[in-house]
């Protein structure tokens, strides 16, 4: 049955750096279904990028907003009137109107990837006009889509109160099983001194991540540096609050790499940093995929003192959780962990056992039955 559909999944994003995207449409391939996948890129990518069943095409993106949604959309509807599928994923609330139109024009099915709760992200929680706009959108297209998915239980318990929705399917994001084969060594290609401590955030660069709590308390943790793996519109911004607090040496950006490259530099830090910002509903609710992949590649982990990675972090004890509003506590421990490098190798191995339960072909197996049932 599988082999006779077709899939496509579309995307807001460059497809070759989300895990969620390539994890998912990886294994649809396996259980023997076509998978197309269409995105967008406008941090990476200098032109467009086209291989067998991807298309990532490359947008500017200025200070004009409106002519980038422009962009995006005519290319959308360009693409969506030439692919025939079975179903289409809108992997996002930004391709979720038109991706559903084309669906219901094209009488095929529409899932819909729910990634946040968006109309309260971080950078929408001063502006209500827009986070109205946001939710009447939605939810007049969540009501049209035949599967809704949700990346933990919290938004999933929202959702459905929210819209009156029926239900909803929770799958993680959670990496694939893989260990490092190539670890890159950060020490010898940064010339970090051995007795560094090199702190690792994962993901893209904007507000609310705690980078510039990181940033600002680094310069009293004098044996640590802090490593950034990725990229956004605020990477300028985190270099110019460096320099202020005078730790420009020991604040690096390596840039961003594929998911098949990541576990590689991933597991070549000392520690990850998931440290999400209470400032909206979206983030309160959070359960991101670097705390998973900083567990994966065997990382100690310090999260935010959030429901849902708190619950994580606790259960497998695989590092520690703080409250972000206590920069005092965040630095204390930092320096502790310096010097406490037995406590870290028991997150580590912590890590190491938690990783064989929290990864991305058990996810995907315990979701696969909702999955079939709908298609």
């Amino acid at each position: 049955m599988a082999s006779k559909k077709k899939i496509c999944l579309v995307f807001l994003g460059n497809p070759l750096q989300d895990s969620r995207l390539t994890n998912l449409s990886n294994s649809l391939r396996q259980d023997g279904f076509a998978v197309s996948v269409i995105g967008f890129d406008w941090f990476s990518l200098k032109e467009n990028h086209f291989e067998k069943d991807l298309k990532i095409f490359r947008i500017r993106k200025s200070r004009f907003s409106l002519f980038f949604y422009l962009t995006y959309n005519l290319l959308l509807i360009r693409e969506l009137l030439k692919e025939q599928a079975n179903v289409f994923f809108a992997e996002d609330l930004y391709t979720l109107p038109v991706v559903t139109f084309f669906a219901k024009l094209k009488s095929a099915k529409v899932f819909y990837n729910s990634r946040e709760i968006y109309a309260y992200i971080g950078g929408l929680h001063s502006r209500p006009i827009v986070q109205r706009i946001i939710t009447a959108i939605e939810r007049f297209f969540i009501k049209k889509v035949d599967l809704v998915m949700t990346t933990g239980w919290m938004d999933s318990e929202f959702l459905e109160k929210f819209y009156s929705l029926s239900k909803t399917s929770v799958v993680r994001n959670i990496p694939l099983y893989q260990k490092a084969e190539a670890k890159v060594d950060f020490r010898k290609l940064y010339n970090i001194q051995d007795d560094k401590l090199i702190l690792l955030y994962q993901g893209v660069l904007i507000p609310g991540r705690g980078i510039s709590i990181v940033i600002e308390a680094l310069s009293r943790i004098p044996n640590a540096v802090f490593l950034l793996l990725g990229d956004g519109d605020q990477r300028e911004n985190y270099k110019k609050l460096a320099h202020k607090h005078g730790v420009s040496d020991r604040v690096i950006f390596a840039g961003s790499f594929t998911q098949k490259e990541l576990i590689n530099y991933t597991s070549a830090a000392d520690v990850g940093l998931s440290l999400i910002e209470n400032i909206s509903i979206s983030y309160y609710h959070a359960l991101p995929n670097k705390l998973f992949e900083y567990i994966m590649a065997e990382l100690p982990v310090l999260s935010s003192d959030l429901p849902q990675m708190k619950n994580i972090v606790n259960t497998y004890k695989v590092g520690e959780v703080v409250d972000l509003e206590n920069h005092r506590l965040i630095i204390d421990l930092l320096n502790k962990w310096t010097n406490d490098k037995e406590q870290l190798s028991q997150f580590k191995s912590n890590c190491q056992q938690a990783s064989k339960e929290l990864n991305w072909q058990a996810e995907y197996e315990r979701f696969r039955g909702d999955l079939f049932s709908h298609i």
